[in-house]
């Protein structure tokens, strides 16, 4: 069988099924493909042959006067058993099947899917899909995926792996939007024929490229090789997972979307933890935690402090705190002392610091900075969440920002509420300058504890 990595590291690609229609999906992926610089040689398959986007179109794949190493399909699943025998006589490596209509359609598309896995195992090519997008491989430019954009291929450390087809494109294009976050690599598993996630899983796992993990599961093949795999590569690097399919309906709308299998979830549930596996409540969460691991250091410890304008938004952020295995910190004499040098009132000098109204008194800037600074210093202070409100423009924060590019000796999350154009802004200021900030302070809360979690599970801190 051919590995994964030879897949990903492919120099040529052959579309077949690729209209000379320039709206259609072939046709499309073939223009992106030309615009994003990918070096290697392209083709298309039509039986009309023709041109498209200024690709070629041969009439069958023994025509392509070069070899393929990669081909992806966008024809009616009865014919994919066929081309896949001839995609083996020219020496192609792996196939993206991007056509639907196969297990997750019912008992015809079923056998058919088992005459696909049955070649593929036959000829030792390496399969994705069907029902995928396919993959993405930001080293080299190259994408399978007519749903990427060039912002998606620009090289980063995060290596993704999905279920659904569409949200290794559509997710992946938000994250990738995202200052500061990029891909390494994308790998689309649709209905897994062949690619399963522990494969996806073991080639993450050993790409330099990849510094943090993520996947998107609706069901697991082989659970025992899986968490294998798992415990090995959460040793290495963090594994995030997003796993759906939690309730009966879920279950059933996974079957008829993927053509998955049942699983319980708390056993999965269980089974992920002991594992070292940080499960994902959902993509807030999961795009939330990439920030954190991108951006700050690992918690050393359990102990937050929080600082805010608003008694509420603190005190939801305890009671999350607490029900995630978290502290509150106590502050030395030594911070409180520095702390009451802008906030007068002793009770709001303590743990969580309320900005008002002393910040009336010595303005926003120099009660924050005075603050975050003096917990900064604190080494009881594990992490921070500062809640604030966006009403005067990014010009407030710009002192923060300036601070945490210097001093940056734990994580320190921000949430900020506001006004639509004014939140935009102070959002883009702070992760342009990766600081993670997120709407609601409960979300910062959920971060904290996923990184000391991964901490505690890959180096004792």
């Amino acid at each position: 069988m051919r590995s994964v990595r030879e897949v990903m590291e492919s120099r040529s690609l052959a579309v077949i099924g690729a209209s000379r229609d320039p709206q259609k999906a072939g046709s499309m992926l073939l223009q992106f493909i030309k615009k994003t610089g990918f070096q290697g040689q392209v083709a298309g398959v039509n039986p009309q042959g023709g041109e498209v986007h200024g690709v070629t179109l041969y009439s069958s794949l023994d025509k392509i006067p070069f070899d393929v190493d990669l081909c992806v399909f966008y024809i009616p699943p009865k014919l994919v058993p066929g081309v896949l025998i001839d995609c083996a006589k020219k020496g192609v490596k792996g196939v993206v099947i991007s056509s639907e209509g196969f297990a997750e359609s019912g008992p015809e598309g079923r056998t058919v899917q088992e005459d696909v896995r049955r070649v593929l195992q036959e000829t030792g090519m390496r399969g994705f899909g069907p029902n995928t997008l396919g993959v993405i491989n930001t080293q080299t430019g190259l994408t399978t995926s007519y749903f990427a954009d060039k912002q998606m291929l620009t090289p980063g450390s995060i290596g993704f792996a999905s279920q659904s087809g569409i949200f290794i494109g559509a997710v992946m294009r938000y994250i990738s939007s995202v200052e500061g976050l990029s891909l390494s690599k994308g790998l689309g598993l649709g209905n897994k024929v062949d690619v399963d996630e522990s494969e996806a899983l073991a080639y993450l796992m050993e790409d330099e490229q990849t510094k943090i993990i993520g996947l998107y599961l609706e069901d697991i093949r082989d659970g025992r090789r899986f968490l294998e795999t798992a415990r090995e590569a959460a040793s290495r690097k963090p594994v995030l997972v997003l796993k759906s399919g939690r309730s009966p309906q879920g279950v059933r709308a996974s079957v008829s979307h993927t053509g998955s299998m049942a699983v319980d979830d708390a056993v999965m549930d269980g089974a992920l933890a002991q594992a070292g596996v940080l499960r994902m409540s959902g993509l807030e969460e999961l795009i939330g935690t990439l920030m954190g691991f991108q951006w700050m250091p690992l918690p050393r410890g359990d102990r937050l402090a929080l600082v805010t304008y608003s008694g509420a938004q603190a005190i939801m952020s305890i009671d999350k705190a607490v029900d995630l295995g978290l502290e509150v910190a106590l502050f030395t004499q030594e911070t409180r002392d520095k702390i009451s040098k802008v906030i007068t009132t002793p009770a709001k000098a303590q743990n969580p610091v309320d900005l008002y109204p002393d910040m009336n008194v010595y303005g926003f800037e120099k009660t924050t900075i005075e603050v975050l600074r003096a917990l900064l210093e604190d080494d009881g202070v594990h992490g921070i969440i500062f809640t604030s409100f966006a009403m005067f423009g990014v010009e407030p924060y710009l002192a923060l920002v300036e601070l945490l590019a210097k001093h940056r000796n734990k994580p320190v999350f921000f949430s900020i509420l506001g006004e639509k154009e004014c939140l935009r802004g102070c959002t883009e200021l702070m992760r342009g300058h990766r600081i993670p900030v997120y709407l609601f302070p409960e979300t910062a809360v959920r971060v904290f504890a996923n990184m000391r979690r991964y901490a505690k599970i890959a180096g004792g801190l």
